[in-house]
């Protein structure tokens, strides 16, 4: 596929795959639509509303909804921006869902001259996509199916190279959290879009690219790099991430009482020594590797020299404290079977524990004693692992005992407590997707001091930065770019780099106008699909004795709604959704 010669930063070229009928074919996106939703999330996004029709409800179902892989206008260009963006409605929650992934995947794609691939249908037996450049086929995958992430994923690069992204045996089974793995260890995770790709019978997509994209100005192109460079070298944050890995926060939330205990149940400092970023370097100290994204010299994965995959901070918060375990290497087991299974460890860490609240008495049978046993049933739907499988929402409703899903609009929250820390209390009840720390991560200016360090304890003054947070992280994930790129950089960097690359003159309003537009977009789907103000809020439990005033956390939500410009009955005005040209997006197709 050949860029167009107007383009810079993105390919123009859309790939529509209808499963039912085996057909490929090619589309254009129009140079508008390009630059008021970039790419990534937000291409996604608009793609996936244009194919809703304007009924009450989307047309789609829960596992039947089209499915979006996009890269952005930086991806595989910039430094940290190896990463790629899965779009559709989640088989968990409902509501619209998209995941970034990292590695080289995205950057393949990138090189293979796609900005977005489109899958619609079902096949009746399995398949995989292949795309060598400008060559795409639909091929045969009976021999793939039943196996896990690992061996699918050697197979296919053996016969091919380039780069795999596949489903597990959970994605097949439509586990309604499974992932989709790339790169062998690299997770679109959150909602269950390998459920969506394995109901399709899509077991995997293979890339090879040899395409470099250009960039408009390369002059200033070289300039904002160098100083990107010297500011991602100079932060203390990005260090200890590249020195410990994601496990640098264990100490740190816990120190704040924000690690989650027993299902949330506990507000509490616990021992995490044994499974602290210190412990984990000194336990591997002789064979510990470091693995790196595209573009990326923080490298803050790591594995053992087996090639293990140690737990990043989410799991070992999830499958560690939240399951009242500490024994480490029963999480990284865990983490293993999710990893080779597919399957969100964040969700499945939670379900688990929300099996245990529930069933107090199972820790002597199929408790922690038997966690890597459990996590094996639920990807393999077998046993109780089958009830498991749905997510905890379900399993908790199945058992009349609601209350004991720690969830927002059906998505398990992450290894956060929102009790002691407002501002993302506020973010969780108000994201797009769920129960989610990526929508805007205030953990970074409550707790890490980044930009600033703001009180956390308080949701005075919260609404707005939580809004700009959103907006921001809907930009990144649309250019698309590494979360922890925001540690050191900010709107203006991120727009610098976007100028330099298509040529067009962005502004930090004009990209936080972007992330301004596509969450709105996403709001409006979530209406459609009959979300409503009752979603916006938290479980229970973490109202009141001594958790989060409900009144003040009522009042700071309708804030949030007129910082917006939306009606207190959190539906945006018509002025605001005119203003940001996102009226009638459903059903009107550019492709």
């Amino acid at each position: 596929m050949v860029p167009s010669m107007d383009m810079h930063g993105w390919t123009g070229n859309i790939v529509v795959i209808d499963l039912d009928r085996g057909t490929i074919r090619r589309n254009r996106i129009p140079e508008n639509i390009a630059r008021d939703f970039l790419g990534g999330r937000g291409l996604g996004v608009a793609i996936l509303c244009s194919m809703i029709d304007s009924n009450p409800e989307p047309v789609t179902d829960n596992l039947s909804a089209p499915l979006i892989l996009t890269v952005g206008p930086l991806t595989g260009i910039v430094p940290m921006s190896g990463r790629h963006a899965f779009v559709t409605k989640s088989p968990l929650t409902g509501t619209i869902v998209d995941s970034s992934g990292g590695g080289f995947f995205g950057s393949e794609l990138k090189h293979a001259g796609l900005d977005a691939l489109i899958i619609t249908g079902r096949s009746d037996t399995p398949v995989y996509v292949r795309i060598d450049d400008g060559d795409i086929s639909i091929n045969d995958a009976s021999s793939l199916w039943g196996r896990n992430v690992h061996e699918t994923t050697d197979l296919l690069t053996g016969e091919h190279g380039g780069r795999v992204a596949c489903i597990g045996r959970a994605g097949e089974k439509c586990v309604r959290f499974a992932n989709i793995m790339n790169d062998h260890i690299h997770a679109s995770g959150r909602g269950g879009i390998g459920a969506v790709m394995g109901h399709k019978k899509l077991k995997a997509i293979v890339v090879r690219g040899t395409c470099k994209p250009g960039v408009a100005d390369a002059q200033r192109f070289n300039e904002v790099t160098e100083e990107i460079m010297r500011l991602l070298r100079a932060s203390p944050a990005l260090k200890s991430l590249s020195t410990y890995g994601t496990p640098s926060l264990v100490n740190l939330i816990n120190h704040f009482k924000l690690m989650p205990v027993k299902n949330f149940r506990n507000m509490q400092s616990v021992d995490v020594k044994l499974m602290s970023a210190e412990y984990i370097r000194e336990k591997y100290r002789d064979g510990m590797k470091r693995h790196s994204c595209h573009k990326c010299a923080v490298a803050c994965k790591r594995s053992t020299r087996e090639g293990i995959e140690i737990p990043e901070y989410e799991t070992i918060a999830m499958f560690g404290p939240d399951c009242d375990n500490t024994d480490f290497d029963k999480i990284t087991d865990a983490n293993r079977i999710c990893n080779d299974y597919g399957m969100d460890t964040i969700s499945c860490g939670s379900t688990v524990a929300c099996y245990q609240e529930i069933c107090e008495d199972v820790r002597e049978t199929t408790g922690i004693a038997g966690l890597t046993g459990l996590v094996s049933m639920i990807g393999e739907r077998e046993g109780i692992g089958d009830e498991l499988s749905r997510g905890s929402r379900a399993y908790s409703e199945t058992k009349n005992a609601g209350d004991t899903s720690i969830h927002v609009k059906g998505l398990e929250l992450p290894g956060y407590d929102p009790r002691g820390a407002l501002g993302q209390a506020l973010a969780y009840a108000t994201s797009n997707r769920g129960g989610c720390h990526t929508r805007a991560y205030m953990v970074a200016p409550e707790i890490i001091g980044k930009p600033k360090l703001i009180d956390r304890r308080t949701l005075v003054g919260k609404p707005g930065i939580v809004a700009i947070f959103q907006n921001l992280s809907a930009a990144m994930d649309s250019l698309v770019m590494c979360r922890f790129s925001s540690f050191a950089l900010s709107a203006e960097e991120y727009s610098d780099m976007l100028s330099a690359v298509t040529g067009i003159p962005y502004s930090s309003e004009d990209l936080l106008r972007t992330g301004e537009r596509i969450w709105n977009l996403e709001r409006m789907f979530n209406l459609h699909a009959g979300f409503t103000r009752a979603d916006d809020t938290l479980p229970n439990r973490f109202f009141g004795d001594g958790g989060i005033d409900p009144g003040e956390f009522d009042r700071a939500l309708g804030e949030y709604y007129r910082f917006r410009g939306w009606g207190l009955d959190g539906v945006p005005a018509g002025w605001k959704l005119a203003e940001l040209g996102v009226a009638n997006r459903f059903g009107d197709r550019f492709w």
